[in-house]
């Protein structure tokens, strides 16, 4: 009997976790473990362990599966990586970071950074011929006019995988920041000032609130300028 340690993390973004189950299948050079449920529940920015107990040494671990199933609402997950602690002790990283919608299966290779000429075992080149293929289907290209520069084969963003959408996250924290500067820039009288300034002094005084940030340093650029 051989038992494997396995620590799965997620995201710490608000909308990482999950309720939905999650489920690990390990696969080695010499053989793979049977599925073994993870959690019904993830939070945000926490970690999650178990033990996968293997009938034989699974040898190197070379990737493994992730598995999502949801019993009633959709609940996507976000998973940051995975730890995998052998018997002898040697531990494997498995860098994830990528959503899981709806009931899926996802593949994840160890993290150590192998060319195409290292993948010995046929099980890793299946996975680098799947994942190329599924790359190529993504990223279709396709003429918007004539000379124009080719643009992806979708009419609209949400027909992207959400991996490859602008995360929403992000998103949501730009606006958060754009309404933050605005109401300091409205508090402290920049965007209610009818007139000219009067030095850069002035100047200096509204943006000094908001020194560091991108935007402020944009806006006293084009300040300056006109």
């Amino acid at each position: 009997m051989a038992v494997y340690k396995v620590t799965v993390a997620t995201g710490d973004m608000v909308e990482a976790g999950t309720n939905n189950s999650i489920s690990i299948t390990l696969v080695g050079s010499y053989g793979e473990s049977r599925r073994t449920t993870v959690s019904f529940l993830f939070l945000p920015g926490k970690e999650k362990s178990l033990s996968v107990h293997c009938g034989q040494d699974l040898g190197s671990i070379v990737l493994i599966r992730l598995h999502k199933w949801r019993l009633f609402l959709e609940d996507a997950w976000f998973c940051k990586d995975v730890r995998v602690t052998a018997p002898n002790g040697t531990l494997y990283r498995f860098p994830c970071y990528q959503w899981l919608e709806g009931v899926a299966t996802v593949e994840v290779r160890e993290g150590s950074g192998k060319k195409l000429v290292d993948d010995k075992l046929q099980i890793l080149k299946e996975h680098r011929h799947q994942e190329l293929a599924a790359r190529q289907e993504a990223y279709r290209w396709k003429n918007f006019a004539q000379g124009w520069p080719r643009c992806l084969n979708v009419d609209s963003i949400f027909e992207l995988d959400s991996n490859i959408q602008f995360s929403r996250i992000r998103a949501n924290n730009f606006t958060g920041f754009l309404i933050f500067q605005g109401a300091s820039h409205f508090l402290s009288g920049f965007l209610l000032r009818r007139t000219s300034w009067n030095s850069l002094d002035e100047m200096r005084t509204i943006f000094s609130r908001t020194q560091g940030r991108d935007i402020g340093g944009c806006l006293l650029c084009c300040a300056l300028r006109s």
